[in-house]
C-alpha cells in the first residue's frame, strides 16, 4: 500500500514501496549489471583460453630453454613439506598470463583507437564541406550561400580577392 509522505511546504507525496523483490527487480535489471555479468562470463572463458596458452605452449617451452621444472622443489622441515616449486610456477605462471593479457589487451585498445581515428577523420569531413566563414562578419554560413544571412555582404567578390 503506498505511503503518504508529508514535505516541508504543505504538499504531499506518495511513496512507492515496491518492497524487497521489487528493489531487487529494478537492480537486476539495469543495464550496467547484464554488461557485467557478461564480462565475468567471458572474462573466465578467456582466463582458460590464456592459462591453457601458458601452460601448454609457453610453459614446456621455456622448460626446453632453461631445463629446468620448478614443481619438483621442495624444503623438508620438521616433519613438513614446503612445496615451494609449486608456488614458484604459480607466480611465473601469472606474470606470464599477465604479460600475453597486457599485449592483447594492447592490441585492442590499438584496434579501437585506429577505428575511432578512422571515424573522427570521416566526421571532421563531412562537417568542413558544409559550412564556411564569411570573411566580414565571421559568421558561420552555408558553404553554397553568395549573400551572408547576417551581414549580407556580397560573398564571392571578397573570395575571389583572398
Amino acid at each position: 500500500m503506498p505511503k503518504r509522505i508529508n514535505l516541508p511546504d504543505g504538499q504531499q507525496a506518495v511513496e512507492s514501496t515496491k518492497g524487497f523483490f521489487g528493489e531487487f527487480k529494478a537492480f537486476i535489471s539495469k543495464g550496467n549489471v547484464m554488461d557485467m555479468a557478461v564480462g565475468i562470463i567471458i572474462g573466465g572463458a578467456f582466463t582458460t583460453i590464456v592459462k591453457s596458452l601458458v601452460s601448454d605452449i609457453i610453459s614446456p617451452l621455456l622448460g626446453l630453454v632453461g631445463g629446468m621444472n620448478f614443481d619438483q622443489f621442495s624444503l623438508k622441515f620438521a616433519g613438513v613439506t614446503l612445496a615451494y616449486g609449486k608456488f614458484l610456477t604459480a607466480v611465473i605462471n601469472f606474470l606470464m598470463m599477465a604479460f600475453v593479457l597486457f599485449f592483447i589487451v594492447k592490441a585492442f585498445n590499438r584496434a579501437g583507437s585506429l577505428i575511432k581515428k578512422e571515424e573522427e577523420v570521416e566526421e571532421e569531413v563531412e562537417e568542413e564541406a558544409t559550412t564556411k566563414v564569411c570573411p566580414y562578419c565571421k559568421s558561420e554560413i552555408d558553404i553554397e550561400a553568395s549573400r551572408c544571412p547576417m551581414c549580407t555582404s556580397q560573398l564571392e567578390e571578397k573570395m575571389a580577392e583572398q
